[in-house]
């Protein structure tokens, strides 16, 4: 990235890239990058590249102190860095959702959101080449890092909290009830894509309720760059055209959805609102 950058071109680069390859620090920031016109990235993307190479020695100050080669010490060194020396933490106001997501803001404040907060720390593990990931895990962000067959879940919004049987256990009760168990699909990795769409969809949600139709649904083009298969936009691309009256290509989106979703019943409901979409054309 530099000034000349194009978070549209960038972002349908991701699209076309192997989701390994995703550079989650770099994807969040262009997803951010058109809500501050005339500022430069350069200063953004230095801080990831200082979160890197602080991490690294860090790392490498435990492992001459004597610290195991292991899953614990790469956490250790995140926690080090990124919790105890830049402060970043966990904001979890509900009026806060806007600024929690855009990575430029969180950087500047040092709180964001639970995505926001967990790339900083996916993107700096991943600079070292170490093994982490996101969670599918319900109502909350996760990570786990894992070496040698050693894996560690921790939070990274709460200071990188290692996450116990119990913790887990508790999560999954609070966000699905007190019958809810815990289970493995809970505590899956999720995609690099799902990650930065995870990242977007509560901007998504609030843009909606406040009948912003516009701006959401920009965020859902730029959504639909980087991940052009997930068919389940073109529902919210549908909806949203139509609201801001383009019959047209609100039909195109909802056309696509029902060819490509699975789910009869979503093909149904679907097929009831693009019926009347055509019927107001009429």
């Amino acid at each position: 990235m530099n000034n000349n950058f194009d978070p549209e071109e960038y972002l349908r680069n991701i699209g076309e890239q192997d989701d390994a390859e995703i550079d989650l620090g770099q994807g969040a920031l262009a997803l951010c990058a058109p809500n501050h016109d005339g500022i430069s990235l350069q200063r953004y993307q230095h801080h990831f590249k200082v979160l890197a190479d602080e991490v690294g020695a860090r790392h490498a100050e435990l492992l001459k102190a004597g610290a195991d080669d292991d899953a614990a010490t790469q956490l250790a060194a995140l926690k080090h860095i990124l919790s105890d020396k830049f402060d970043y933490e966990g904001d979890f106001g509900a009026d806060e959702t806007m600024q929690n997501a855009d990575i430029i803001q969180v950087i500047d404040r040092g709180r964001g959101g639970d995505v926001a907060i967990g790339i900083l720390y996916i993107a700096t593990a991943c600079a070292q080449g170490w093994l982490i990931s996101g969670l599918n895990t319900p109502g909350c962000f996760l990570c786990r890092i894992e070496k040698d067959g050693q894996r560690i879940i921790f939070d990274p919004a709460r200071r990188a909290k290692v996450m116990e049987a119990p913790d887990l256990r508790a999560v999954v009760k609070r966000f699905l009830g007190e019958q809810a168990e815990l289970s493995n699909k809970h505590f899956e990795p999720i995609t690099n894509r799902d990650v930065l769409i995870r990242l977007e969809n509560p901007v998504k949600f609030r843009l909606i309720d406040n009948e912003d139709y516009e701006e959401a649904l920009k965020r859902i083009e730029r959504m639909r760059l980087f991940a052009p298969d997930e068919y389940r936009l073109l529902l919210d691309a549908g909806v949203l055209y139509a609201k801001v009256d383009k019959p047209m290509a609100a039909i195109r989106a909802l056309e696509g959805y029902i060819e490509k979703t699975p789910n009869v019943q979503d093909r149904y409901e679907a097929g009831l609102i693009l019926d009347h979409i055509r019927e107001q054309l009429l």
